[in-house]
């Protein structure tokens, strides 16, 4: 179970499609417009309410760009999510009934936890960001300044705080939808908890339990083929560069958009636009605007890729073993942002909210004409594509915990 944008759905249709191959049986619940995304996998689908989409677009959508920090933007998040939480509690109860283990993605933590509880089935966190405290980092959700060991433990248990306050009246209500109400977890142990991305890109903080586990990256399952104008652009020139800010929004696309093709042409490259929530458009001769297409097969024909630095699009581009310019908008794409830049895979950050032709261009320059990001990408992704992230998911599955 899952919910948010596409990056929060995308990767546990990989990872669900590895289980069926397994001789599992796996119901993905997620909101009903990613559906399409588990065709041919083998996974079956529950449909969430709320589209997420309309949700960013709406007022209260939009009025996550007027905050400045992370702290403000978690707490705008917050007030969205709770009634999101509401909604869609019980259409989890009835994916639920009858499973045998729940797999709880980390942004549904504390409901998908009480369901499990209060139907007596094992339950096992499956997350695609750091979310447990540790004095190494601050919590990805609030930026990337360094607060100190204890600084940094209390900004993760923070934002812990808040998870736990999204689903509190969702927790409560279970006995409406036909479930005893959640007792205490009995023991102090903590969940078993894997997550989807490599230890080569964020290593596992010395000082996590045992409990939490880093098992690798959860490819989505990803199908068809690039659009026949899209093939035709890639044969016409040299590597383009691709941009898109996937499921983020902007609060003006047009800008934006004139922004990105200006700094593109002035650092002397074609590109792929992708449209995405954003809204972005640059076609022209130089340029092709796109809808979704499949990242592992456009990324590693480009000669680098901007994008929103989104949890999912980073482990894509890294598995292309391409440059990168991240460009991130909010929530934790400033942790994702400051990994790149940290293995050398990108030259800078541009935050969306400093974003000028200008800036833009010298940092595609620089991604583009200075080999040794490229060289870090390929070496990066040599190492990656040697791992396998489902099989710990596998053996976690042979011993459940209550």
């Amino acid at each position: 179970m899952t919910a948010g944008s596409r990056g929060d759905v995308a990767p546990y249709t990989g990872l669900g499609a590895g289980l069926v191959r397994a001789g599992h049986e796996v119901t993905l619940a997620a909101h009903a417009v990613f559906e399409p995304l588990v065709a041919g996998s083998g996974v079956r689908y529950h449909p969430l309410p709320v589209d997420p989409r309309a949700e960013l677009h709406s007022e209260r959508g939009r009025r996550l760009h007027d905050a400045r920090t992370g702290a403000g933007k978690l707490v705008r998040l917050v007030a969205m999510a709770r009634e999101a939480a509401d909604e869609v509690t019980a259409s989890l109860v009835e994916a639920s009934r009858g499973g045998d283990v729940l797999l709880v993605g980390g942004s549904l933590g504390p409901l998908g936890y009480a369901i499990a509880e209060a139907l007596s089935v094992p339950a096992v966190g499956l997350h695609l960001q750091p979310l447990h405290p540790t004095g190494e980092f601050p919590a990805p959700i609030l930026g990337t300044r360094p607060l100190g060991r204890v600084g940094n433990r209390l900004s993760g248990q923070a934002v812990a705080t808040s998870v736990e306050l999204v689903f509190a009246d969702a927790v409560k209500s279970l006995r409406r939808h036909g479930l005893p109400a959640a007792g205490r977890r009995r023991g102090r142990r903590p969940r078993p908890v894997l997550h989807g991305y490599s230890e080569l890109v964020v290593p596992r903080p010395r000082d996590w339990p045992a409990e939490l586990e880093v098992a690798g990256y959860w490819w989505p399952h990803e199908t068809g083929c690039l659009p026949q104008e899209l093939e035709d652009f890639l044969a016409a020139g040299p590597a383009p560069v691709f941009v898109g800010l996937g499921s983020a929004t902007v609060p003006d696309p047009e800008r934006s958009s004139r922004a990105i093709v200006t700094a593109l042409r002035a650092a002397g490259v074609r590109g792929v636009i992708q449209r995405g929530w954003a809204g972005l458009d640059g076609g022209s001769d130089d340029m092709v605007t796109v809808d979704d297409v499949p990242h592992s097969l456009l990324f590693p024909r480009t000669a680098a890729v901007v994008h929103h630095a989104g949890a999912g699009t980073t482990g894509a581009v890294l598995r292309a073993g391409v440059p990168a310019v991240p460009v991130p908008v909010q929530f934790d794409a400033a942790f994702w942002a400051s990994r790149l830049t940290a293995l050398g895979t990108a030259p800078e950050v541009v935050p969306l909210r400093r974003l000028t032709p200008d800036a833009l261009a010298g940092a595609v320059r620089r991604a583009v004409s200075d080999s040794s990001y490229r060289v870090k990408a390929r070496a990066l992704a040599d190492r990656l594509e040697g791992e396998d992230g489902i099989a710990p998911v596998l053996t976690a599955l042979d011993r459940p915990a209550r």
